[in-house]
């Protein structure tokens, strides 16, 4: 009941991320599946900031995003271009520590959930003071809800407003009072801390599924083995009690004779 109500809390909070974040959209294009991508797309440096857990017994929550990690890094690496890993949980550090020790640029622990926009926020400027700015694309990578049972990875890229002439962002605007480029600026950490706030109630979402399943498996299956052990017990409990009773009459018999 109780990981039911978590569950229903996580799904509200994630409804409400969903319709925020839907500006961030329109100017990035709607995530992508992490399975069988390709990340051609991705420019020249991109950092890679992974969405995971700060707990374990969830399911394949944190390793399924380890393995997404480890098909982009090395799908990048194969098309000549270079990548840097940002983590967001403490089972996703000690993951992607033992592959990648030396691309691994920051790690962000004991995150509390359920989060909100303010946490989002700090996760950001600690992404920005640790040099995100100086990459050509943010990757966020994350799980993405489905149902208590059933979820998917996803990333998101975020690229920086720059660009002379033709390639010069939002070209359609007016900014007033402010400088454009001071704008930009500011509009591009909101970004990332929507982003991040879409990605990280998503997550929250899977996590709590997964764990839900997770925790329903295992004690289905330790239900399973106390049946199992039990009938053990009784069978061997049985053959003890025929032993000493043959014995018993075996004896009685022989003192007959």
């Amino acid at each position: 009941m109780v990981s039911a109500a978590k569950l229903k809390g996580d799904e509200a909070r994630r409804e409400t991320a969903i319709s925020f974040n839907t500006w961030a959209d329109a100017l990035n294009g709607p995530p992508k599946e992490c399975e069988d991508a390709t990340f051609e797309e991705l420019p020249q440096k991109s950092l890679i900031v992974t969405l995971q857990s700060d707990k374990g017994l969830c399911g394949g929550i944190n390793s399924f995003i380890t393995k997404s990690v480890k098909n982009c890094v090395a799908s990048l690496h194969k098309q000549g271009k270079e990548a840097d890993i940002a983590i967001i949980g403490d089972k996703g550090r000690g993951q992607l520590r033992r592959f990648y020790p030396e691309l691994i640029q920051v790690s962000m622990t004991e995150v509390v959930s359920p989060g909100n926009f303010t946490m989002a926020s700090a996760l950001a400027s600690e992404l920005i003071a640790a040099g995100a700015g100086d990459y050509d694309a943010v990757v966020l990578m994350y799980n993405s809800f489905k149902n208590a049972a059933t979820y998917t990875q996803m990333y998101k890229v975020i690229k920086p407003f720059k660009g002379e002439g033709e390639d010069e962002p939002l070209l359609a605007y007016e900014f007033e009072p402010d400088t454009k480029s001071e704008v930009l600026t500011d509009l591009q950490e909101y970004l990332l801390t929507s982003q991040i706030y879409h990605s990280f109630m998503d997550g929250a979402a899977a996590e709590q599924g997964s764990r839900m399943t997770a925790m329903e498996n295992a004690s289905k299956n330790a239900g399973e083995l106390i049946d199992s052990l039990t009938l053990k017990y009784n069978r061997a409990r049985q053959a003890r009690i025929t032993t000493e009773l043959i014995e018993i009459i075996s004896g009685a018999s022989a003192l007959e004779d």
